[in-house]
């Protein structure tokens, strides 16, 4: 059962959360939202709401359909595309989604399909990042495309829109967020010099393999 506490300490980390991706110049304005799963309901970013200055009040309480149960501030506009992740995904895998319009990844949403792996760190979302095809903002139709571009991956990139990455919970969904900014930076650097390398399978495979022997990424005492 979701309680008071639980909204209250939500809403706290949606702000925190937005505050902290303004600021790493990954919303700007009112341009993107966030969400994290609160039981079975969700904590969403305000409609119109300036994200970098974002209040505990701007987080609106939402069910996992739609109806609001707690705040005075109407939810995103993009609210359809955050529950259809998370209504669909597991809660143990999924329980925050940030929506950007930065900079780097709407860039090379306007010119590719995909981006291919051309950094190790990019398996940590699942592969190469898909471009989910145009739909207006809000529509059913964009969740859905955003839905399948993310089967199997924890970003995808949104044609002449942004970008979405899921996580965990809100801590791994920004630092998602922000090393899909960072790959599609390196992507574009690479490009203005020549064809960037992709990793191919093969190389893909030799990568996950020594990240699991070598426990990658996570913290670990020194062997003394």
């Amino acid at each position: 059962m979701t309680t008071s506490s639980d909204t209250s300490a939500a809403r706290v980390a949606v702000a925190d959360a937005s505050r902290s991706l303004a600021e790493a110049g990954l919303l700007v304005g009112t341009a993107g939202n966030v969400s994290m799963r609160v039981g079975e309901h969700a904590a969403v970013t305000a409609t119109g709401a300036v994200l970098g200055e974002l209040t505990p009040e701007q987080v609106t309480i939402v069910t996992l359909d739609g109806e609001v149960v707690e705040g005075d501030w109407a939810p995103t506009s993009e609210t359809a595309l955050h529950l259809g992740v998370l209504r669909h995904a597991p809660a143990d895998q999924v329980g925050a989604v940030v929506h950007t319009h930065a900079p780097m990844a709407t860039s090379l949403s306007l010119v590719l399909d995909e981006v291919p792996v051309v950094h190790y760190q990019q398996l940590l979302l699942g592969g190469p990042l898909r471009v989910a095809p145009f739909h207006p903002f809000g529509s059913v139709e964009l969740a859905q495309a955003v839905g399948a571009a993310l089967d199997g991956r924890l970003a995808a990139l949104m044609a002449n829109h942004g970008a979405v990455a899921l996580g965990r919970d809100l801590v791994h969904a920004v630092e998602n967020a922000l090393l899909t900014e960072w790959i599609c930076d390196l992507y574009w650097h690479a490009r203005a010099i020549g064809q960037p390398r992709a990793l191919d399978a093969a190389a893909q495979h030799a990568v996950v393999e020594a990240a699991t022997r070598r426990g990658y990424g996570q913290p670990q005492r020194a062997g003394r």
